[in-house]
């Protein structure tokens, strides 16, 4: 089937190949803690995105950027290489195919809703990453004073939380719930009870006033 076209297949993919081939390249990236991704134009073969790839275009993922804000970008951006690409092809010049190299080789696999539930004991800035990664699927969770809450925005703070122990709650109010990992603070945002729609923290402390502390 990838014989039959004149030019072969063309793929678009959301990331510089060969860093995170594979289906959740977008939500890999951000929760690896990566600072630029891109989109590839690449031609397909056999192999899961391993094609050699005829354009490229990077751009940086922001620090308030979610899958789904930088899902919206890339798509953008894509638009813009795949166009890019057509116009050689239209003044008879073929994009030259660069093939992948063997360094930096790293699959991003699919997102299982498993992975979506938070530990408080891994450092509040991986967390944090977490909860960017999964909006606006499949939304991370957590365990919190006996209620599993999902988490549509967190961010980690710089801040120590000394010796308390894990998921301790040290200071909640306006500015949000601010709660000890293993490493550092994790703030929650916006928070969603079950059943219920995404609020921000302080409007879910109002039905909760006896966590308000500090």
């Amino acid at each position: 089937m990838l014989d039959i076209p004149a030019h072969g297949g063309w793929n678009l993919h959301a990331s510089l190949l060969p860093r995170w081939r594979g289906a959740a390249p977008i939500q890999r990236a951000i929760e690896a803690g990566d600072r630029e991704t891109g989109v590839c134009l690449m031609q397909m073969e056999s192999g899961l995105d391993t094609g050699p790839v005829l354009l490229s275009q990077p751009t940086p993922i922001l620090e308030d950027d979610t899958a789904g804000t930088l899902h919206d970008r890339l798509a953008t951006l894509s638009a813009e290489v795949l166009a890019d690409g057509l116009k050689l092809l239209k003044s008879d010049i073929r994009p030259q195919a660069q093939p992948q190299p063997e360094d930096g080789i790293a699959y991003a696999h699919k997102l299982d809703k498993a992975e979506a539930r938070l530990d408080w004991n891994a450092p509040a800035i991986e967390l944090a990453r977490k909860v960017r990664a999964f909006s606006p699927w499949p939304v991370a969770e957590v365990e919190l004073l006996g209620e599993r809450l999902r988490v549509h925005a967190a961010r980690d703070l710089d801040a120590a939380a000394g010796d308390a122990e894990p998921g301790t709650v040290l200071r909640a109010g306006r500015d949000g719930i601010d709660v000890a990992c293993a490493d550092g603070v994790l703030r929650l945002l916006q928070v969603q009870r079950p059943g219920g729609r995404p609020m921000p923290a302080a409007d879910y402390l109002n039905s909760r006033p006896e966590l308000r502390r500090g």
